[in-house]
């Protein structure tokens, strides 16, 4: 079996996680033939030699200047060109890179080559036909060929004390017989129009003693953290769509006349846009949303903008504000084309009213974070690290690894506060932290904050 795993370097120069667990899943096919495929400059063939060390047989870059600046769908479009040369029978990809945070490429690769589809395998079997484990929808089938994204869920082996590396092949946008005009940023249908540092998630932390716990958990489950969010626009959209109820809200925000679009197939999705023309699609954050959406934007050729954090319009064009950089930047977008589309985040309307995540700090106490949880009738999380380690499975992790969650009241417990983690959970009600560092950053993203350890506390 011919097998692409479709990479990218890390602004750290190292491979994503989630890139990491696609590369291990190939390498497990019995009798897969592994070929690394990745896009960027010269550099990154140093990068890929390193890779093949662990058992891939070829490495592909795509290498050249009218790449530059491409956004998902210009990315895909490169990257299908080069499927198509190499005529795999399946791809795996990680569910996102760490630098976009998108999850697009997959999709709209698959559509452009006319591949079978699944995504966020947690596990993933290649026989007769590809059959997966999905996070959320179960198991999963599909024909050859097949492009698969793949949750973290393994970790990658380490070369052998007598691995060699393979030559790595450059090729450019004449070697796969590219339309420049379709790659890089001329190719492109967003445009980032400004970057900031994120500051989102940013409190005034109140410190409170251990036996005002129950007193402040209480009245914060009485509340909900106001948001410039339920604002409405000054000049809004004439017609917005809404597929799924869970983002009517925010087109009824952005739009003058909001309409709700049942949850059909991409290509009847697509025969509607083209029919009607819309101003503007807004799209949940769950799996089905983000990739039928990514569909929809490869099958007509539309901007799509990822994981959107809010939303704004002069009545002309929709800006779409969302973090990327690991959650490290602010990037406010625009779509060249219309209709502009979105995914937006939205609440998880299963999770729990309280939500307690167990940090590292917590790792030894881990047992009477659990019985807190229970007590209160909450549900718990953690963050990446103790998913790392083996304490907690990785459906509890949220974060930019993990799950986004916005829950009434989130008590994190033993919480450093590093941004991959805060992007996870800033759209919090209330949140309590419990560290016995004072100068832990999870307390500038928390509204009350205990100085402790777990065991002065529970």
């Amino acid at each position: 079996m011919k097998i692409v795993v479709c990479v990218r370097q890390g602004l750290d120069g190292e491979l994503s996680p989630f890139d990491a667990c696609a590369y291990e899943q190939a390498l497990r096919v019995v009798g897969g033939e592994v070929t690394l495929l990745s896009m960027g400059p010269a550099s990154v063939a140093d990068f890929l030699l390193r890779l093949t060390r662990l058992g891939a047989k070829r490495a592909v870059l795509l290498q050249d200047k009218g790449f530059a600046g491409a956004d998902t769908l210009a990315t895909a479009y490169a990257l299908s060109l080069a499927i198509r040369k190499i005529q795999p029978d399946l791809v795996l990809c990680g569910r996102q890179t760490l630098v976009g945070d998108t999850g697009q490429t997959p999709p709209m690769l698959a559509q452009l080559c006319g591949y079978s589809l699944i995504t966020n395998a947690m596990q993933v079997e290649a026989a007769d036909t590809l059959t997966c484990v999905t996070r959320e929808e179960g198991i999963q089938t599909a024909s050859y060929p097949a492009v698969c994204t793949v949750e973290r869920t393994c970790s990658l082996r380490l070369p052998g004390l007598r691995s060699r590396p393979t030559e790595v092949e450059t090729w450019d946008a004449a070697a796969i017989e590219a339309d420049l005009s379709r790659c890089g940023l001329t190719g492109s249908p967003t445009r980032v129009l400004e970057t900031h540092e994120n500051e989102a998630g940013r409190r005034r932390c109140r410190y409170i003693e251990k036996a005002e716990l129950s007193a402040v958990i209480e009245a914060s489950l009485a509340k909900r953290r106001q948001t410039t969010e339920a604002e409405t626009v000054i000049a809004p959209l004439a017609t917005v769509w809404a597929v799924g109820e869970a983002v009517l809200p925010h087109a009824q925000r952005v739009g003058k006349h909001a309409e709700l679009i049942e949850c059909l197939s991409a290509e009847e999705i697509a025969e509607r846009i083209e029919a009607e023309r819309p101003d503007a699609v807004l799209w949940g954050c769950d799996p089905w949303s983000k990739r039928t959406a990514a569909l929809v934007a490869a099958r007509l050729g539309l901007g799509l903008c990822a994981d959107c954090t809010g939303l704004d319009t002069d009545g002309e064009t929709l800006y779409m504000i969302r973090p990327a950089l690991s959650g490290s930047v602010i990037a406010k977008i625009k779509s060249l084309t219309r209709p502009a589309m979105a995914t937006v985040r939205t609440e998880d309307a299963k999770q729990a009213d309280i939500l307690v995540a167990a940090g590292f700090g917590a790792a030894k106490e881990v047992d009477k974070v659990v019985a807190f949880t229970d007590k209160i009738g909450g549900e718990l999380v953690a963050t990446r690290r103790m998913v790392d380690e083996g304490v907690l499975p990785y459906d509890r992790q949220v974060g930019l690894t993990g799950r986004t969650v916005a829950p009434p009241v989130y008590i994190a417990v033993g919480v450093s506060g590093a941004v991959h983690h805060i992007v996870g959970m800033q759209r919090a009600g209330t949140v309590i932290a419990i560290n016995p560092d004072p100068k832990a950053p999870i307390f500038d993203y928390a509204d009350y904050g205990i100085v402790a350890n777990v065991e002065e506390v529970f």
